[in-house]
C-alpha cells in the first residue's frame, strides 16, 4: 500500500494504521488488540472534569486550525507523526477524510483530537493539550459528538493510563474487525448538523 488517500483510506478500513518509526520512516502497521472509547454507558470521566465541562470555559470546533492540532499532536519528545505523515493528515483532510475536534478558550487553541473518518467509525489518531484540561473536554465533546450521529466505533488504536480514565477497553483483532465492518457500513456524517 502506497501514501496516496485512496490507499491509505483502504488501509485504514482494513483495520491497519500509520506510522513512522525512530529513523521516520513511514509504514502500516496491525496490531493483535485495538483500544476503544465506548460510545455507551461505559463512557465515564473524572468528576473533576465534570466541573470544568459545567463551567463551559471552552468553546469547540471541528478543522477550525487542523494544521495547528496536527502539529500540537506531533509536538513531543518522542513522537511517532513523521513530516510525512503531517502531509498525509493535511491530504487526508483536504479530501475530507480527517479531522481535528478541537477545544478553544477565547481566541487561543487548548486543544484538541486528529482522527479519520470512515462512515461510522471514527479512528483516534493523537491528542494534545496546551491548556490544561484542554484535551479531556475535547473528549468528552467528541464522544458526545458520534453519540449523536450514531457512530459505532471511536478506535482509540493503543492503550495508556489516559484513555483508561475514560473507560477505554481492548478487544481483540478478531472482535475489532467485526466492529470495523459494521462501521464501514453505517450511514453517518461527522459534520452533519445534528443536536449541538
Amino acid at each position: 500500500m502506497q501514501y496516496d488517500v485512496d490507499s491509505i483510506i483502504h488501509g485504514y478500513a482494513q483495520g491497519y494504521f500509520l506510522m513512522a518509526d525512530d529513523d521516520n520512516h513511514l509504514g502500516w502497521y496491525q496490531s493483535r488488540d485495538r483500544t476503544l472509547i465506548p460510545l455507551d454507558e461505559r463512557f465515564r470521566y473524572p468528576k473533576s472534569l465534570r466541573r470544568v465541562l459545567n463551567k463551559d470555559t471552552f468553546s469547540v470546533a471541528i478543522n477550525r486550525n487542523f494544521p495547528a492540532v496536527v502539529e500540537g499532536c506531533a509536538n513531543r519528545d518522542t513522537t511517532w507523526i513523521s513530516d510525512e505523515l503531517k502531509d498525509v493528515y493535511l491530504n487526508l483532510n483536504q479530501a475530507g477524510w480527517a479531522y481535528s475536534y478541537e477545544t478553544w478558550l477565547g481566541s487561543e487553541l487548548a486543544g484538541g483530537i486528529l482522527g479519520i473518518v470512515i462512515n461510522g467509525a471514527f479512528i483516534g489518531e493523537s491528542m494534545f493539550f496546551n491548556i490544561p484540561d484542554g484535551s479531556k473536554v475535547a473528549m468528552v465533546k467528541l464522544v458526545q459528538h458520534l453519540q449523536a450521529r450514531s457512530f459505532v466505533l471511536f478506535d482509540a488504536q493503543m492503550m495508556n493510563p489516559h484513555l483508561e480514565r475514560f473507560g477505554a477497553y481492548r478487544i481483540k483483532d478478531k472482535e475489532y474487525q467485526r466492529l470495523l465492518e459494521k462501521a464501514l457500513q453505517a450511514n453517518c456524517s461527522f459534520l452533519s448538523q445534528v443536536g449541538a
